[in-house]
């Protein structure tokens, strides 16, 4: 199901993911809830240098926060 989103263009001018070939970028609805659904959170609730490894996980966000 795709998710129709008005604010690609602004979302993603802010989007800091990483991941050249994901067709979620801007469209901030199905990305969370793409993550969601594999347990994991979306770039945007990780610092740049974190996100770039591609752990998305609860536990790798955990960390992150930790460290602030």
């Amino acid at each position: 199901m795709a998710i129709k989103c008005e604010n690609i263009s602004a979302n993603k001018s802010k989007c800091n993911c990483t991941y050249e070939p994901c067709d979620k970028k801007g469209n901030c609805c199905a990305c969370i809830h793409y993550h969601l659904s594999n347990n994991e959170l979306p770039a945007c609730a990780f610092p740049d240098e974190v996100e770039k490894s591609w752990d998305r996980s609860f536990s790798k966000f955990v960390d992150a926060q930790k460290k602030k």
